[in-house]
């Protein structure tokens, strides 16, 4: 006799802010059938798309909130984060898992506010999460269960990629690299568009080439995964050819040193905002 795998538990999840992030983490829950009912508590109105959605419940303000979740996730800015906080406090059962990705606020500052003993999640995404294309890091407290870290992937691959660290202090460095990356390389594509236009190439076409660079190479390491990125930099290369003089300019010009102190600036940033 065949008996059917039992189908994972659907979540009940609170989400505090639904904006570009929260809305498009929001849509990858209802298109994966992950959520069995969301209360989103944002004073804006909902986006026309999610108004008549039977599984949601829009609250303006977090004085409305009540009954248990599985998960709350704070997704709203963290310059009003205090009176976020301020206005959950003693509303939340301590099974409820609370899944930050607000920038810049500790695990210790929510712990501030609901306790040492409250499972908690602090997490640092970058915006291609908002189309299903980008990567979250996460950092659990000692509360939380092999269970609840499975719920937050669960939640968070709406958004692309999850990857997990033990050391909070890390998260500056995640911060730096992928945090911030994506305007590195929304600025390399403007420095090619630039470029471009000044060697006699239209505005349009200097734009669609610089793009359409990026996306292409981007999608050709995604799909050599495993080959370094040196090697694949190696393969365009000629001996000679025009690749190899624009990348000795590049090596020549100190480039790498540029990255690493531009990523230690963004660093030592992150854990100022933290104090």
């Amino acid at each position: 006799m065949l008996t059917t795998a039992p189908q994972p538990k659907k979540l009940s999840v609170a989400l505090v802010g639904c904006g570009k992030m929260g809305g498009a983490l929001l849509e990858g829950w209802l298109a994966s059938d992950t959520v069995s009912e969301v209360t989103i508590i944002d004073p804006a109105p909902l986006p026309a798309h999610f108004e008549n959605n039977p599984l949601i419940t829009h609250m303006n303000d977090t004085a409305q909130l009540q009954g248990a979740y599985d998960v709350l996730m704070l997704a709203t800015k963290p310059q009003i984060m205090d009176q976020v906080c301020e206005g959950l406090t003693g509303k939340l059962n301590k099974s409820t898992l609370i899944l930050s990705i607000a920038a810049g606020k500790s695990i210790s500052y929510f712990e501030n506010y609901f306790g040492p003993d409250q499972p908690i999640i602090r997490t640092m995404p970058n915006t291609p999460a908002a189309i299903g294309k980008g990567i979250t890091v996460a950092c659990p407290n000692t509360c939380v269960s092999q269970k609840q870290k499975e719920n937050a992937e669960t939640l968070l691959s709406a958004g692309g990629l999850v990857d997990w660290i033990s050391e909070e202090h890390q998260l500056n460095a995640v911060t730096a690299l992928s945090g911030s990356g994506p305007a590195y390389i929304f600025y390399l594509i403007e420095v090619l568009a630039k470029t471009g236009e000044q060697m006699g190439l239209s505005k349009e076409m200097s734009m669609k080439l610089a793009r359409q660079t990026v996306i292409g190479s981007a999608a050709l390491a995604e799909k050599n995964d495993e080959t370094p990125a040196s090697t694949l930099r190696e393969n365009v290369t000629s001996p000679g050819g025009t690749t190899q003089a624009a990348l000795e300019v590049l090596m020549d010009g100190r480039l790498e040193n540029i990255y690493q102190e531009a990523l230690l600036a963004a660093k030592q940033r992150g854990e100022h905002l933290a104090k």
